[in-house]
């Protein structure tokens, strides 16, 4: 039986994210120098940040290894990365592991196969909409956004909401 994901919210302080397909929509634009290109949200970007500053953890854990994409991320604060990784359930338990991070805190949201492994071992396994389908199957969340349109602010989002660290109340003062 599947979990309740909205009893989870309020326990997690860690997300963990892939990148393509999550971050992305899963398509990579080749140029003609051979040069992998990707686009982001920036909506996402702004939820990631938010969360950081609100000192919640996060990690990326993805086969990918396009530094552009690691710039970017680091950019908007995020310092724990695992590039390369085929095999996501050794990374993930390494980091939990140096953090001291209780798996009933985590939230990972991936996309594909090699999502699955890690997913299983956290409280709170998420997905984008277009997601295939043995990930939705085992996700406790399937966002109503796509990878690459949202679906990373939906569930950092949801998650700070419920507990009281969304700030949505900007005023002319705070910009």
């Amino acid at each position: 039986m599947k979990k309740n994901y909205k009893e989870l919210l309020s326990s997690i302080t860690t997300f963990v994210f892939d990148v393509d397909g999550v971050f992305t929509d899963g398509t990579v634009l080749i140029t003609t120098d051979g040069e992998l290109l990707r686009k982001m949200s920036v909506k996402d970007g702004y939820a990631l940040k938010t969360a950081i500053t609100k000192g919640y953890n996060v990690c990326i854990i993805t086969g990918g290894t396009n530094q552009g994409v690691k710039e970017r991320l680091k950019g908007l604060g995020v310092t724990d990365f695992y590039m390369g990784a085929h095999h996501k359930q050794e990374p993930l338990e390494e980091y939990m592991d140096i953090h001291d991070i209780d798996p009933k805190t985590v939230l990972y949201m991936g996309d594909d196969m090699p999502d699955i492994p890690p997913m299983k071992m956290v409280a709170l396994a998420a997905s984008p909409q277009n997601a295939v389908a043995e990930v939705k199957a085992i996700s406790d969340y399937v966002s109503h956004k796509n990878g690459g349109d949202g679906c990373v602010r939906d569930v950092i989002e949801q998650v700070l909401k419920v507990r009281g660290d969304w700030n949505d109340n900007f005023s002319a003062k705070n910009d």
